[in-house]
């Protein structure tokens, strides 16, 4: 499955995924009702298997989730906050409610709401990250809290190795986005690329550094200038930050400014210092190393997989 990594994904990303025999999953929580649903539409025009869109609970997202209804989006996540109130109107409309969680507690509050599926986040994953729990650890917890319920996993994969492993876990599945930013189809910025084809696993930062338009929520990213900066200042808090409300960069149409700290990733067309924003990515950044389509990057991590359990096999 390839996470929904933000204003990273696109249409085109997540139909070649799913085509390919995964599932794609389109981020629509910054979106317009407008934009949504024909970011959703455009999905439909290129594929005719399943995939999935993400809410993230924290903002307002009632208007996007109607749309998601109307337009029948067989998979529908949530994530940064509480999933009751929402299972029952995304399983009336007839899709599958996946909800993301960072500790088993968590996993089995969601059940109890009626969530379907539970993503299990482990605390090396990229982008926002809700727990402090390592995938290794999370992943058999959650299983072993929720069971029956399917578990995916989430944080620290990359390759058919982590595949193999978080399904020796006892998951069900394995939920990629670092993967994914290098991704032909993915909409991320050169820069943010080469960056992240250059990161090391030490590379990836959990910090509280690029916090504007989401306060207090903590996430993963490779340390650049500004994350630099920050902490070699005390890591101080708003608004004594070096640099604080400094124009880093501009939009494709050169009137949309993006400040330091913004919590905004570098996006094609963006102008300017796009090195110093935030460049979202989990701790599997060191294992990332060519940019591909991304029905190869499928192909190849299931080929991986199978090859690593026919192994495990073999030696039993």
């Amino acid at each position: 499955m390839q996470a929904p990594i933000g204003s990273a994904s696109t249409p085109e990303l997540v139909a070649a995924v799913s085509n390919a025999g995964g599932l794609g999953m389109l981020a629509l929580t910054w979106t317009t009702p407008e934009r949504a649903r024909q970011r959703i539409r455009r999905v439909r025009e290129l594929t005719e298997r399943p995939f999935g869109v993400n809410l993230v609970l924290d903002f307002p997202v009632d208007d996007k989730l109607a749309v998601c209804r109307q337009e029948r989006v067989p998979v529908v996540s949530t994530s940064w906050g509480d999933p009751a109130g929402f299972a029952r109107p995304i399983q009336d409309a007839g899709a599958l409610h996946l909800h993301s969680v960072g500790s088993a507690a968590q996993a089995r509050r969601a059940v109890d709401a009626g969530v379907d599926i539970i993503v299990a986040q482990g605390w090396e994953a990229g982008g926002h990250v809700s727990g402090l729990v390592a995938t290794l650890p999370l992943v058999p917890a959650v299983v072993d809290a929720v069971a029956p319920v399917p578990v995916i996993a989430a944080g620290g994969i990359a390759d058919g190795r982590g595949l193999a492993a978080v399904l020796a876990l006892g998951a069900q599945a394995g939920w990629l986005g670092t993967r994914f930013l290098t991704a032909a189809e993915a909409m991320t910025h050169a820069v943010y690329r080469e960056r992240v084809l250059a990161a090391t696993g030490e590379d990836a930062v959990h910090t509280m550094c690029f916090d504007g338009g989401w306060p207090g929520a903590a996430h993963r990213a490779i340390r650049n200038s500004t994350l630099a900066a920050w902490e070699a200042a005390g890591r101080p808090a708003a608004p004594d930050r070096p640099g604080e409300g400094d124009v880093l960069a501009t939009d494709a149409t050169g009137r949309v400014e993006h400040l330091r700290y913004g919590d905004m990733m570098p996006l094609p067309g963006m102008a300017g210092d796009v090195e110093a924003m935030a460049l979202y990515a989990g701790q599997s950044a060191g294992l990332v190393n060519d940019l591909a389509p991304a029905a190869d990057i499928v192909a190849r991590i299931v080929h991986e997989a199978t090859e690593v359990v026919s192994a495990l096999a073999r030696l039993g």
